[in-house]
């Protein structure tokens, strides 16, 4: 499948590239007919630089972010976004006057848990939310929950690729929209029409990556 990949660059930096992969693929909540492989962007330093500064400026008037939560191995990303704020001169008002990067884990019933020793980075603090890429929302509506049951605020949501505009009300900020990939289909997993016509799924896919089948 990778033979297929197409490389589309962002439309506000070409230094940032993903590749996008035509077929029929299954996330955990939806089916999709273009996998997008962020792989480079989350993985490379140039590239994962680069994203951050993008996604930095579109929180130029954010008073305060003490904490950002990444999920889909977007921890590189999260790092560099940590500097970009802090040199813009976006405030934390965590004690030692730095941000936080932290990742959720999932325990057995796939519920998203924070272990005791890094609750205090989400407990009254400002929590940006970084993913990898939003389809339908239901992930980032978990995360949402979840920072929320361990007290902290949101003060924005960021993806690479976002299907979506918002999310429970919350913006989602991204270097890719629907509008840069306007074949892009999501499907529920019930009333998919590539199944309908017998076309087999080839992977299983997240922001981590892809599994073939």
């Amino acid at each position: 499948m990778e033979t297929r990949s197409i490389k589309i660059h962002a439309p506000t930096n070409k230094k940032i590239a993903i590749k996008v992969i035509p077929g029929h693929f299954a996330t955990n909540n939806s089916h999709i007919n273009l996998y997008i492989d962020l792989t480079t962007t989350q993985t490379r330093h140039s590239e994962a630089m680069e994203c951050a500064r993008v996604m930095a400026m579109q929180y130029m008037n954010t008073v305060v972010v003490d904490t950002i939560v990444c999920l889909d191995n977007c921890d590189v990303i999260g790092a560099f976004m940590a500097q970009e704020l802090s040199n813009a001169g976006i405030r934390s008002m965590n004690a030692h006057q730095t941000m936080y990067i932290v990742s959720p884990e999932f325990n057995t019933n796939g519920q998203m848990i924070f272990r005791d020793c890094n609750q205090p980075a989400i407990f009254n603090k400002k929590v940006l939310l970084l993913v990898a890429s939003v389809t339908t929302g239901d992930t980032v509506k978990r995360s949402i929950d979840c920072i929320k049951y361990y007290g902290g605020d949101i003060s924005g949501i960021s993806a690479i690729f976002s299907a979506v505009n918002q999310v429970e009300g919350y913006k989602v900020n991204s270097i890719y929209g629907k509008k840069d990939l306007p074949d892009y289909k999501i499907y529920d997993i019930n009333e998919c029409p590539l199944c309908k016509s017998s076309h087999r799924l080839e992977a299983i896919v997240n922001g981590y990556g892809y599994m073939k089948i």
